[in-house]
């Protein structure tokens, strides 16, 4: 009884498939960080993606540790952020529905 696990085992991890060409060249916000109303104005989002990992050589300062001011080796992955520039701003307004678009521009 031949069993293909064995014999005749997969090549290739099934966490990359489907092995298709990306929807959208940009990446998309999927979620925003929750509002602040105290805090003035300003950006919640930046647009990157995954470019890829590498390795770099650091110096581990962490008292009490046994690799306190030795040099590890660390995977780190690597983020693409293009330029972006702002195409509108939308304004929003407090409704007793929840906040309400107001004015785009």
């Amino acid at each position: 009884m031949n069993h293909r696990k064995f014999k005749a085992p997969r090549h290739g991890s099934l966490g990359f498939l489907p092995s298709k060409r990306c929807a959208r060249h940009r990446g998309k916000v999927k979620s925003f960080p929750r509002d602040d109303k105290s805090k003035p104005c300003h950006l919640t989002a930046f647009m990157g993606h995954k470019a890829g990992k590498t390795h770099i050589l650091r110096e581990v300062v962490r008292v009490g540790s046994r690799s306190h001011m030795m040099e590890v080796v660390e995977a780190v992955t690597i983020f693409e952020t293009p330029p972006m520039v702002a195409g509108g701003v939308v304004g929003y307004i407090e409704t007793p529905r929840g906040m309400r678009s107001f004015k785009t521009v």
